[in-house]
């Protein structure tokens, strides 16, 4: 494949949190069209550090992980293994002397800056930038805003944590190139939760997202500034991430549209994760026809993600809005609903009427049962709570054992930063690392492997589910916009507010089904979510019903 001929500039970025970082961005040549999906990696730029030196490893730290591995070594054998180790080490070497393959920067772009409270009364932007793509495209005049868990070279990444605070990415996340290339305009990174791993607005290093409709509530997370900002109409649309519900929950609480789409249909690449088997990335909108749009620009395979099997198929999901449900089976999951010391009865009774209003639309509407569906959030946790310890924490954001695209800079400055600022994460973070290593260390891991084989019967649960019905109907969160906690709160009330609102949402990240959030009445001023959730790969279903309900307003 013919590569587009690019030259690189180097510029310094003097923002806030970023002061003196270089960063190389790469500035077309040539005008730049949609690249194809499978875009090729180029080399990056020569390297602006000296080399590694890489050193043999001290006999006493040989000791402490012989020590660590329960090996019974004595110190004549560990002289022995340390020689035999010259050979892999010379191999190690030789790997600092080649550029790596890196990601494309395809359009130039100028720093941005970090905006005072004055650009930014909801605090939801973390950084305000303009960059534009090709000159036409189907994003034409929309601008989005990018979740700050998405790489966007020059543009410095703070993933909600101090942890982060000072990388600049150098290279754009495959989502960031796709937009960029349909002529959307990157209008700056939107906050995000403290590495994602919070449903509430309130766990950001930057400080608390505030809900538009009450800035006494939460704006829901991690995607908290994604979906402010889209109610705000601060940007057309935003990119969010959604690991447990984090591009639906605060979607549902502010009153935005949200598409988590079936698993592997849009690229993760270039992405911070928190665990492969549940990463997903996508659309939120003011309107199911924007989410549409924004998808067709993102989904498809790359290449480069592990999470996409070869059977993605993408759809011209525009085309399926018809603004009608006609020939649609719609199923109300009783198991959604009536939540202990969680779901809310306003909210219960504002998505039942919802649902049946979808009958006007064309759409048939039943009661079924799915039981499982209660016991989603255990398989959940047992996933979340180890595979984010492993991936996220343990394995500096990258970790080993897949094939794809690893963004080697964001591993080095967290892999460091994390050790040097632990005491800096928050405390839903420290509850999963204390948890999760616990019970990697004492029960060797079973109880994940046991979700995960668990997660094959949840999702088949659901599959029999739609033998009955085209689309399943519940809340999207059990419970309205929740009271932003006070500085001061105890760590208990902090970890609530953080994760009381996942029920419904995170079953559907263990099992890849689409299922998009769109906002189906008020109560108490604030904003209530309906969740239509589809087969695998029918995501032009779940938005054709999204935008068939719009229609009925």
């Amino acid at each position: 494949m013919a590569k587009t001929a690019r030259r690189f500039s180097r510029r310094q970025f003097l923002g806030a949190g970023a002061t003196g970082v270089v960063a190389a961005v790469a500035t077309a040549a040539t005008p730049a069209g949609p690249a194809p999906a499978h875009a090729a990696v180029q080399g990056p730029p020569p390297a602006q550090t000296a080399p590694r030196v890489l050193r043999k490893p001290p006999l006493g730290e040989l000791q402490r992980i012989a020590r660590a591995y329960d090996l019974d070594i004595s110190a004549e054998d560990i002289v022995s293994f340390r020689n035999l180790m010259d050979g892999v080490l010379a191999s190690y070497r030789r790997l600092d002397q080649f550029a790596e393959p890196t990601l494309p920067v395809k359009y130039p772009r100028d720093a941005g800056h970090r905006p005072p409270a004055s650009e930014n009364r909801l605090n939801a932007w973390y950084w305000k930038c303009s960059i534009k793509g090709a000159p036409s495209g189907t994003l034409a005049g929309k601008r989005v805003a990018i979740k700050d868990n998405v790489c966007v070279a020059g543009i410095p990444m703070m993933n909600g944590s101090n942890v982060l605070e000072g990388f600049v990415p150098d290279v754009d996340a495959t989502v960031v190139t796709r937009i960029l290339d349909a002529a959307g305009e990157i209008a700056g990174k939107a906050v995000c939760e403290h590495l994602c791993f919070s449903g509430g607005s309130h766990t950001s290093d930057t400080g608390p997202v505030l809900n538009p409709h009450n800035p006494k509530r939460s704006a829901g997370g991690s995607s908290s500034g994604s979906a402010a900002l889209v109610v705000a109409r601060e940007v057309d649309m935003a990119l969010g991430g959604d690991q447990g519900g984090s591009i639906r929950i605060p979607s549902s609480y502010c009153g935005a549209v949200g598409l988590k789409a079936t698993y592997g249909l849009v690229p993760y690449t270039g992405v911070f994760p928190i665990e492969l088997t549940l990463d997903h990335t996508g659309p939120i909108a003011r309107s199911a026809a924007d989410c549409a749009l924004l998808l067709e620009a993102i989904a498809g395979p790359d290449g480069l993600d592990p999470r996409q099997p070869s059977t993605v198929r993408t759809d011209p999901y525009t085309r399926a809005l018809t603004g009608d449900a006609r020939g649609l089976r719609v199923g109300i999951v009783r198991e959604g609903f009536g939540w202990p010391g969680a779901s809310e009865p306003d909210v219960d009774r504002l998505v039942r009427e919802a649902a049946q209003r979808l009958s006007q639309a064309g759409a048939t509407v039943t009661d079924l049962s799915v039981p499982l569906h209660r016991d989603g959030i255990h398989i959940w946790n047992a996933i979340a709570v180890e595979g984010a310890t492993m991936l996220m924490v343990a394995g500096n954001s990258m970790g080993t054992n897949w094939k794809g695209h690893y963004t080697t800079s964001l591993l080095d400055f967290y892999g460091r930063s994390r050790r040097v600022r632990a005491n800096d994460l928050s405390e839903t973070v420290k509850l999963v690392i204390l948890l999760g290593q616990y019970m990697q260390d004492n029960y060797q891991g079973r109880y994940y492997a046991k979700a995960q084989n668990l997660a094959r019967v949840l999702r088949a649960a659901y599959d029999e589910a739609f033998t009955q019905a085209d689309l399943l109907v519940m809340p999207t969160t059990p419970m309205k916009a929740t009271p932003i906690p006070p500085p001061n709160a105890s760590r208990e009330e902090y970890v609530a507010r953080a994760l009381e609102m996942i029920a419904n949402t995170c079953p559907f990240d263990v099992t890849g089904h689409p299922a998009i959030t769109v906002p189906c009445g008020m109560s108490d001023g604030l904003p209530v979510g309906m969740m239509l959730i589809g087969r695998q790969w029918e995501d032009a279903t779940v938005l054709r019903a999204a935008h068939a309900f719009e229609q009925l307003r």
